[in-house]
């Protein structure tokens, strides 16, 4: 079982900046880690990943430019850097980690533990 905690929500104007940041309690089983978004009346969205044991890292269409997904192998953690957020960013963020197997971001099915959630609001 993998727990995941995240943490640095809150609320920003639009043009400003947040940092997102997971941290796992084991890391050894786990291939694959990303955040996903959920709006309200919205299906849950796939925003970026990073594969956490070598290779690179992915995003979706909506974000890539703005965001950008990191990791830190030795504390087991994940961050997603925020800039030139907007509006429709607005949404609680979620972690999300997969294992023995890629994290998909169109395919929420492919991930088998989830964060509890952080709220991002972008003011315009």
């Amino acid at each position: 079982q993998v727990h995941l905690v995240e943490s640095g929500g809150g609320s920003v104007q639009a043009g400003g900046s947040l940092r997102l940041s997971c941290s796992a309690s084991a890391m050894y089983s786990t291939v694959s880690m990303g955040w996903f978004r959920q709006a309200p009346g919205k299906e849950r969205e796939g925003v970026a990943g990073i594969y956490f044991r070598g290779g690179g890292a992915y995003y979706s269409d909506s974000v890539r430019g703005r965001f950008t997904i990191s990791r830190d192998s030795a504390e087991n953690t994940v961050h997603l850097q925020m800039n030139s957020l907007k509006p429709e960013d607005t949404a609680m963020y979620y972690c999300a980690a997969a294992s023995g197997g890629d994290l998909r971001l169109s395919q929420p099915s492919t991930v088998h533990y989830w964060g509890q959630g952080t709220q991002v609001t972008v003011s315009s």
